[in-house]
């Protein structure tokens, strides 16, 4: 950072059933963290998890005071996940990546030394894929594909490995509940005009649990959802009205730490 105030930073896990994975990504990120600013916390949000990941997260809060939880009662999807996330956040930059370690959390460094007064956004993208190769393909065609009807210029919008200024979502406001939340999210940061970087990051094997996207059912409904989102965003175009002087975007309902907020 070029900055000489460090600034603060919050770092969060949406996670659902990632009892084996969860306590070594927050450990790695609480020491990562420790070496880029004295001014961070850590959320771990809690889908509705049915394994023991609500247990592991709730001892992890006990055993360090810089992390939280968020515990949803019900599965809110991938795209509720990342909004309570968001909405829990306090600090001025927020980075987040899921919590089935696919992703190394250490590697946030390489985000950070990217950040620069310049930039509102680093977005990492894959070195390479470590996926089946079936995944592979449809992951290959899906960013292709997406990549065209939206107009969207970063290389890997399927990269869940992202540090941000949280003061994008006083101008972007995140609607969806899936996993096409992050084409949401970059499509309106895009065409809000907020700066972008790209680094490379690895990705990782799954070690641990099972991917909740690939199968026909949930292939069937990303397509619908993003033909929706392709005519909201792209048709439309309802985001790109501005807003009235002095207004912000509407901000979600702040979680509630050990339920669902119902």
């Amino acid at each position: 950072m070029r900055e000489t105030r460090k600034p603060g930073l919050t770092v969060f896990f949406p996670a659902y059933n990632d009892s084996g994975t969860i306590a070594s990504l927050v450990i790695t990120s609480l020491k990562t963290a420790e070496r880029l600013t004295s001014d961070f916390e850590i959320i771990i949000v809690n889908d509705g998890s049915v394994d023991a990941t609500a247990d592991i997260a709730d001892e992890l809060a006990r055993t360090y005071p810089q992390v939280r939880v968020v515990h949803h009662e019900r599965n809110r999807g991938y795209g509720g996940a990342l909004r309570s996330g968001f909405a829990a956040a306090t600090r001025e930059l927020v980075f987040y990546t899921d919590g089935d370690a696919q992703y190394d959390p250490a590697e946030l460094e390489l985000l950070w030394r990217a950040f620069t007064e310049e930039v509102d956004l680093v977005n990492g993208y894959k070195i390479s894929r470590s996926d089946p190769l079936h995944r592979i393909v449809i992951g290959r065609i899906y960013h292709h594909t997406v990549r065209t009807l939206f107009g969207l210029k970063v290389r890997d919008v399927d990269c869940d490995f992202r540090l941000m200024r949280r003061s994008i979502f006083d101008r972007v406001a995140l609607e969806k509940n899936s996993g096409v939340i992050c084409l949401e999210m970059m499509k309106k940061i895009q065409d809000a005009g907020f700066r972008i970087a790209e680094v490379p990051v690895h990705h990782y094997h799954r070690a641990y649990g099972k991917s909740q996207f690939f199968n026909f059912r949930r292939l069937f409904k990303t397509v619908v959802d993003v033909m929706k989102l392709w005519v909201l965003l792209v048709v439309r175009g309802t985001h790109r009205r501005p807003l009235p002087v002095g207004a912000t975007a509407p901000a979600p309902a702040p979680p509630h730490p050990r339920g669902d907020g119902a």
